[in-house]
C-alpha cells in the first residue's frame, strides 16, 4: 500500500507536478482516527414519527431498532386517551453495537391526524422542530461555547402515510408541503400488508405522483446529490419510496428459523423478508447507508438557513453567511 502514492497538483494552489512520494506518510490513518473518536464520543440520532394513531408507529421504531425504544413501550398506558391537540413527547435511550454507543432519541407526536377539525394540527410539530434548531444555535453563539453542543435536533421524520390504497389526503399532502424545507421527511406506507402486491404498487405510483404534482421533494432530495455516484444511488433509492412497510417485534418459526412477523389466519408475514414488504430496504437505508447524510444535510442545510434567517433578521449578518464546507449547488439552494 506504501507504493503509488503522489502528490498531486490541485486547484488549490499546490504546484507540484505528481511526483511519487518517498515514503510512506500516514494519511490514510485519518478514517481510523475518526472511527477511535467516534468509539469514545458517540453520536446523537434524533427520529420523528408523525401518522394518526393506529399505523403501528411504536412497533415500526421497535422493529428497527430491534429493542423496545418507543414512547409507548417505556411506561406508556394502554389506557392513555388521544390527546384533544397534538402533543410532542421523546424518549431517549442509548443503544450499543460493536462497541459504537447512540443517543437515540424518538419524537412521538400522539394526536396527529385524530381531530375532526385537523387544521393547522402541524404547526406544534413545527415549532418544536425549530426551538430545536433555536437552542443549538443559541449554544453556538455563547462567548464560551461547550466542547460538544447537546444535539437535540431531529434528523429524520418518519411520515406514516395510511394504506387507503387511493391516494394521499390533504392533510398529507398540507404536512410535507409545509415542513419538507426544515426536516427531512421519509414517507413509508403503514401496514402494507392490508393491500395486494398490485394494489400496493399502484398506491406508490399513485404517492410518487402527487408528491411531485405538489412540489414536494422527501428525503433524499435531488438537489442534494454531490456527485453521479450519488445520484445513481438516490435514484434507486427515490423510485422504490415510499417504503411499504410492515413492523412487529414479535417472532415466529419459519422453516426451523425465528423470524420477525405477523402471524395471519393464511400465514406468517415476515418483516424482514424483501418479498413480503419493504421494512429491509428502509432499515438499510435509514440507518446503514444514509444516517450520516441525514445528520449531515440537517445541520448543513436545514439548520443553517434556519440559523442564517435567525442572524439575518437580528442584523447580525448581512445578505447571509458564507456556507463553509457546502458544495455550491447546496450553497446556491441555501441562498434561494
Amino acid at each position: 500500500k506504501n507504493k503509488g502514492l503522489q502528490v498531486l497538483k490541485a486547484n488549490s494552489g499546490f504546484s507540484s507536478g505528481g511526483s511519487t512520494l518517498l515514503g510512506y506518510i500516514g494519511i490514510d490513518t485519518i478514517i481510523e482516527q475518526m472511527r477511535k473518536k467516534t468509539m469514545k464520543t458517540g453520536f446523537d440520532f434524533n427520529i420523528m414519527v408523525v401518522g394518526p394513531s393506529g399505523l403501528g408507529k411504536s412497533t415500526l421504531v421497535n422493529t428497527l431498532f430491534k429493542s423496545q425504544v418507543s414512547r409507548k413501550s417505556a411506561g406508556w398506558a394502554r389506557d392513555e386517551k388521544i390527546p384533544k391537540t397534538v402533543e410532542i413527547k421523546s424518549v431517549s435511550h442509548v443503544i450499543e453495537e460493536g462497541g459504537v454507543k447512540m443517543k437515540l432519541t424518538i419524537v412521538d407526536t400522539p394526536g396527529f391526524g385524530d381531530q375532526i377539525n385537523n387544521d393547522n394540527c402541524w404547526e406544534p410539530i413545527s415549532k418544536y422542530i425549530n426551538e430545536q434548531f433555536e437552542k443549538f444555535l443559541k449554544e453556538e453563539v455563547n462567548i464560551t461555547r461547550k466542547k460538544r453542543i447537546p444535539d437535540t435536533r431531529v434528523h429524520c421524520c418518519l411520515y406514516f402515510i395510511p394504506p387507503t390504497g387511493h391516494c394521499l389526503r390533504q392533510l398529507d399532502v398540507e404536512f410535507m408541503r409545509r415542513l419538507s424545507h426544515s426536516v427531512n421527511i421519509i414517507p413509508v406506507i403503514a401496514k402494507s400488508d392490508t393491500m395486494t402486491i398490485e394494489e400496493r404498487q399502484e398506491f406508490k405510483q399513485r404517492v410518487r405522483k402527487e408528491l411531485e404534482n405538489n412540489g414536494i421533494e422527501f428525503y433524499p432530495q435531488k438537489e442534494f446529490d454531490d456527485d453521479m455516484e450519488d445520484k445513481s444511488d438516490n435514484d434507486k433509492i427515490r423510485e422504490t419510496m415510499p417504503f411499504a412497510v410492515v413492523g412487529s417485534d414479535k417472532e415466529h418459526q419459519v422453516n426451523g428459523k425465528r423470524v420477525l412477523g405477523r402471524k395471519t389466519a393464511w400465514g406468517i408475514i415476515e418483516v424482514e423478508n424483501p418479498n413480503h414488504c419493504e421494512f429491509a430496504q428502509l432499515r438499510d437505508f435509514l440507518i446503514r447507508s444514509h444516517l450520516q447524510d441525514l445528520k449531515e444535510v440537517t445541520h448543513n442545510i436545514h439548520y443553517e438557513t434556519y440559523r442564517a434567517k435567525r442572524l439575518n433578521d437580528n442584523g447580525g449578518l448581512a445578505g447571509g453567511e458564507p456556507l463553509n464546507g457546502l458544495s455550491l449547488k447546496k450553497q446556491r439552494l441555501f441562498f434561494i
